[in-house]
C-alpha cells in the first residue's frame, strides 16, 4: 500500500463492506481519504478509527450517488479544500433480487445512476487533474456477474459488465498519460451487499472484504486493467467461455430463480 504514501485517495460507498477494507487497507499504507456514502455516523466514526490508528489525514462528506448532482458536490468538496485526488475509488453500487418486472422502477432506475452514470461522472471530473499531473490511479467495482447474463438480477449484472468494460477501455486509453485503471471483480463477499440486495441465500464461498480490497488495490498497482478475487470465482468465469452463453444464462436462471409462493 506504499504505492499512495502521503496522498490523497477518494472512496465512495465507504460506509460498509469493501468500502471499510480498502479504506483501512489504504490508511495502513498511510494514504490520506477523502470518505463519502450516504451514513454520516458510519463515516465519521471510520475517519475518526482511522485518523487515530494511522496518523493520517480524512475527510468526510455524506452523499447519496443516487442523486445525479452528488458527483459535482463530491468534486467541489475536494476541490475548495485543496485536495487533489491521486486515486479514485469508484466502490459504490447496489443490486437487488427479483423479477424484474417486481423490482420496483424508481429503484432500478438509482442502481444505473449509483453503478454506471455515478462513476463516469465521478472519473471524469477527477481524470482532468490526473492527466495535468502526469499520474493518478482509478479502481472500480466490477462484479464477477460482470463476465454474463444472470436472470433475476439483470439490471445488476449489466451494470457491472458496463464498469468491467468501462475500465478495460480506459486502462488503455490512458496508459500514454501515466494513469492506470483497474476494475475489481470479487464474488460473494462478506459484506451488507447480499441482505442489501435481497439475495442472502445465494452467498456461498465468501471472501473477506479485507481479501478482496488487497486483491484490487495490488492489481491496481501492477498495472493490471482488471482482477477477478478468488481462484473459484476466476475459474468460474472465465470456464465459461468454454459453454454457449445461452446454456450459462439458463444455468444461472435455474439457480436463481426465486421460490414459488
Amino acid at each position: 500500500m506504499a504505492e499512495w504514501q502521503g496522498k490523497w485517495a477518494l472512496v465512495t460507498g465507504a460506509s460498509a463492506g469493501i468500502g471499510v477494507a480498502l479504506a483501512e487497507e489504504l490508511a495502513s499504507g498511510a494514504t490520506n481519504l477523502v470518505l463519502t456514502a450516504r451514513r454520516k455516523d458510519r463515516l465519521e466514526a471510520l475517519a475518526q478509527r482511522l485518523a487515530s490508528i494511522y496518523k493520517i489525514q480524512t475527510e468526510v462528506l455524506p452523499a447519496d450517488l443516487a442523486d445525479p448532482a452528488s458527483p459535482e458536490r463530491i468534486f467541489a468538496f475536494t476541490r475548495d479544500k485543496g485536495i487533489e485526488i491521486d486515486l479514485l475509488i469508484n466502490n459504490a453500487g447496489f443490486g437487488k433480487y427479483g423479477e424484474f418486472f417486481r423490482v420496483e422502477k424508481r429503484r432500478l432506475l438509482d442502481m444505473v445512476q449509483v453503478n454506471c452514470a455515478a462513476v463516469i461522472h465521478l472519473t471524469h471530473l477527477y481524470l482532468q487533474g490526473m492527466i495535468a499531473r502526469g499520474r493518478g490511479d482509478i479502481l472500480t467495482l466490477a462484479s464477477t456477474a460482470s463476465f454474463q447474463a444472470v436472470p433475476y438480477i439483470s439490471t445488476y449484472a449489466a451494470t457491472k459488465a458496463f464498469d468491467l468494460l468501462f475500465a478495460e477501455g480506459l486502462a488503455e486509453e490512458l496508459k500514454p498519460y501515466g494513469i492506470r485503471v483497474c476494475a475489481l471483480c470479487p464474488g460473494s463477499t462478506e459484506s451488507e451487499f447480499h441482505v442489501v440486495a435481497g439475495q442472502e441465500k445465494f452467498t456461498y464461498r465468501a471472501e473477506s472484504a479485507q481479501k478482496v480490497a488487497r486483491t484490487g488495490l495490488k492489481a491496481l498497482a501492477a498495472g493490471k486493467s482488471y482482477v477477478i478475487s478468488g481462484v473459484w470465482n476466476y475459474l468460474g468465469a472465465h470456464g465459461e467461455r468454454l459453454v454457449p452463453r445461452r446454456f450459462v444464462t439458463r444455468t444461472a436462471a435455474r439457480m436463481f430463480k426465486p421460490e414459488e409462493k
